[in-house]
């Protein structure tokens, strides 16, 4: 970095976060006085340009949607559709869209990937024309992995070289769990899709100056337990400090002994934890990584180097200056699990029997086969612990203990293995650990995110059958990031993060009310006669463990297999859109939002609603408005709301349509509400009627509004109902982001005002025009803070969204 002059705090003395975000605003001249004037406590804005745009399948094809209808409105506008063309470098990857509806068997992953390519053609094909289309994009066909864990062990350059420029490498991308990256080093955090559509137009992301948080850990972790023990730990420490919309930045004596592996599984969970990122700072554990993972040596070289100039190297003797201290042991973490409906409700294993007991109708069972508390769902999914070699070795060791004492998988439990990366399975095998698996029913069931983004697949009939017509209370544990209600699959009341390990244990078991310390999985059998120690894990890691690994896994990433390569691509500027069911015409172009005054709520939610559940991702079902609007339609295959996604004619019948959602205006769970009526509806017929009858409408929530997922459809949804501003206690950041990009008002109940609107009555918006207004309902006054946080999102607000904006500026022949 070239030596500026700072009028806070030392330059040394600065959160290494900063000095990249520095650096990023230095070289593009855009104002950095917050940065330059930085102090413990200091506010102000900023504006960032990311260095490349990070994408998946089912964000990623509304961006391409929006984006080729922005080309669109140009040609009708007598423009040139070229205007609409990044100019940052993007990288989409396709693992969203396979689902698990193959399992337990040798062929499942060739049969769910046929599956995939006949269900998502129309998508890939739309894909492929964004590839040759647009200059800087380039996709990873299905069947790589998924998108985190390709890029942490091999897109992530660190440390960027281009136009004779040499910067750090500042990913921002439309999942939440871009943050995985951090572990190596990066800087990056996830952004919403309509943001990112403008940053690849080249335009900045702006955002107000977060605070940083200086996490110290010390110690160690103890015998038998796991990265996911410490990032469960971690979470739920995070979550209970308050660290949204915040930078998390690691430093203390425990780095050193804490590989990026390690590193990446608790920066991955950054948005379990609220934090805009999870930063771990660059060191010689961040370059044997990358040696490992074969970068050239050159280019480990050149970050080792560039680190050390910047003042990015991890120094311990450093003294760093952060808004705020958090000190965490690793030697005070314990085996544990996080659920039933939050990855932050961490529940030490010792504990996990009474936890679990309180969420069955009937207490704990102590026998039986498909009953209340049977785990229906055993997955080893998700790049968070995927990524990590020791986690996956050590189920693979302790599935091989299982097999060896005669142990096997309850015939009722669904189990998938669905890594983030081909790696895996090949130090897998070279360790001999597959066929064990595999004898357990984890055979390989395709290369995403499958179960963790709730592409589960369907349960075996008959015990589908039994959970609903018995009303179960069953589980689902799984090795993933996230546990929201109606996440995972819509039979399973109950969900539970764990270990790859413990995954395998609780499949053995079958169960989740037991106490796994002490009772037995099976045949006198216990957790402890078959749980690996440390030693036995090292030694395979040793053994099998190299770079020739990732650079075969990696050698032809952007080609995929015959069926990709066969796929008809048509040629030309803009896209023919044609009669689809999964790609329709954006119509986000609307006009600018007027006057709020006698406005109903559509729904009237509670605490911590996820974007979940105001867009699900999972399946679609077929007595769901959005089933039978394409049942109408002649469609008989539904496939997932994620797939789905470039269809907003689906997308928005499925607004607010998870199972578990839960309306206070309708009080009871489903996607329904009161109409103008006062009957009880859908939410999607309600909305209409509203629209119909020229009223306005909004929603009103509680705290932490909009948690999880990154999810521009949770935004775009209710925009299209015709939502027009949310009045909640708190968002969370991406979320609060998306509606301003849609268009839709974000409030934020000053303390206290919020208890009292219990949207039964007509609600009036007034704003004071100095970032505070009022809402009156039945006869009271509400105090609100308009949540426009930069005058960016002035602007967005002001054209109706982003993408009016942006159509504005370019038919206009202004600069972004």
């Amino acid at each position: 970095m070239k030596r500026v002059a700072l009028r806070g705090i030392a330059p040394d003395h600065l959160p290494r976060t900063l000095r990249i975000l520095l650096e990023n605003a230095l070289r593009h001249g855009t104002a950095a006085e917050a940065l330059r004037s930085w102090t413990p406590g200091t506010t102000g804005e900023l504006e960032v340009y990311p260095s490349r745009i990070f994408l998946h399948d089912t964000n990623g094809v509304p961006v391409l949607a929006d984006l080729a209808a922005l080309r669109d409105e140009l040609v009708a506008l007598g423009k040139d559709p070229a205007l609409v063309d990044p100019v940052v470098p993007a990288e989409l990857v396709v693992d969203h869209s396979v689902i698990a509806d193959v399992y337990g068997r040798p062929d499942a992953a060739r049969r769910n990937v046929a599956r995939e390519y006949e269900r998502n053609a129309e998508r890939y094909r739309f894909l492929r024309w964004g590839q040759q289309t647009f200059r800087q994009l380039k996709v990873v066909p299905p069947g790589a992995g998924i998108m985190h864990q390709i890029n942490l062990e091999h897109l992530a350059r660190v440390v960027e070289e281009r136009d004779g420029w040499v910067f750090p490498d500042l990913c921002l991308g439309t999942d939440s769990h871009t943050t995985m990256v951090n572990g190596l080093g990066v800087l990056g955090w996830g952004i919403g899709g309509i943001e990112a559509e403008a940053a690849l137009l080249g335009q900045s992301v702006a955002m107000p100056l977060p605070a940083v948080v200086g996490v110290r850990l010390t110690g160690a972790l103890p015998a038998g337990t796991t990265a996911t023990d410490l990032v469960l730990t971690i979470t739920e420490r995070l979550r209970a400090h308050g660290v949204v919309g915040k930078l998390v930045e690691f430093t203390g004596p425990a780095l050193a002994g804490l590989p990026v592996p390690d590193r990446a599984t608790i920066a991955n969970m950054s948005p379990e934890f609220g934090s805009t990122a999870a930063y771990f700072p660059i060191d010689d554990r961040t370059l044997d990584y990358l040696h490992f993972t074969g970068r050239p040596p050159a280019k480990v070289a050149l970050v080792a180097s560039y680190a050390r100039e910047q003042g990015l190297w991890y120094d311990p003797a450093a003294v760093l200056r952060y808004d705020e201290y958090v000190d965490i042991d690793l030697g005070a973490v314990v085996p544990s699990i996080a659920g039933p409906r939050r990855p932050n409700q961490r529940i030490a294993l010792t504990d996990a029997l009474r936890s679990v007991a309180d969420e069955l109708p009937d207490g704990p069972r102590t026998s039986g086969a498909v009953g209340h508390g049977a785990v229906v769902v055993a997955a080893i999914t998700s790049c968070t612990n995927t990524s990590n070699p020791a986690v996956m070795v050590a189920a693979g060791l302790l599935a091989k203990k299982a097999v060896e004492r005669g142990l096997a998988s309850k015939p009722w439990v669904k189990t998938t293995l669905s890594p983030g990366s081909r790696v895996v399975m090949d130090y897998l095998a070279a360790a001999g650990l597959t066929p064990y698996l595999e004898k357990l029913g984890f055979h390989l069931t395709g290369f995403g995110c499958m179960t963790c983004i709730g592409a589960s697949g369907e349960l075996d009939a008959d015990v589908a059958a039994a959970v609903r017509g018995q009303d179960l209370t069953v589980a689902a544990v799984l090795s993933g990031n996230r546990n929201f209600e109606g996440r995972i699959q819509s039979d399973v009341k109950l969900n539970y993060l764990a270990s790859p390990p413990l995954v395998v244990a609780y499949a053995l078991a079958g169960r989740v009310d037991l106490d796994l310390l002490t009772e037995p999985l099976a045949s006198g059998v216990r957790l402890r006669d078959i749980w690996p120690s440390q030693e036995e894990i090292d030694t395979v890691l040793g053994d099998v463990l190299a770079p020739r690994l990732f650079e075969h896994a990696y050698d032809d990433l952007f080609a995929g297999d015959d069926r990709w390569q066969a796929l008809d691509v048509a040629a030309g500027e803009t896209f023919a859109w044609g009669n689809s069911t999964y790609l329709r015409r954006p119509t986000y172009f609307g006009t600018p939002p007027k006057g709020l005054t006698g406005a109903r709520a559509l729904i009237r939610l509670g605490d911590a609603v996820s974007t979940d559940h105001i867009s699900p991702a999972g399946e679609i079902p077929v007595d769901s408005v959005a089933g039978r609007y394409l049942a109408g339609l002649g469609v008989t295959a539904m496939n997932t709301y994620a797939s789905r996604r470039g269809n907003h004619e689906v997308m928005v019948r499925g607004a607010f349509g998870n199972v578990r959602l839960r309306n206070q205006l309708a009080g009871v769970d489903g996607p329904v509400t009161r109409g103008p009526d006062g009957a009880i509806t859908s939410i999607y017929d309600a909305a209409m009627a509203y629209r119909a009858a020229g009223v306005p409408i909004v929603v009103v929530a509680g705290n932490e509004y909009g948690t999880g997922s990154s999810r521009d459809w949770a935004a775009k949804g209710p925009a299209l109902l015709g939502v027009r501003a949310v009045l909640a206690e708190s968002f969370e950041r991406i979320h609060r982001a998306n509606l301003v990009g849609l268009g839709i008002l974000p409030l934020e109940f000053l303390p206290g005002e919020g208890s009292g609107l219990t949207g039964e009555h007509p609600i009036d918006i007034e704003l004071d025009g100095d970032g505070f207004g009022t809402a009156r309902s039945a006869g009271r006054d509400h105090r609100v803070r308009v949540r426009l946080d930069t005058p960016r999102e002035h602007d967005y607000y002001r054209y109706g969204g982003v993408l009016p904006y942006v159509l504005h500026r370019l038919s206009e022949g202004l600069p972004l």
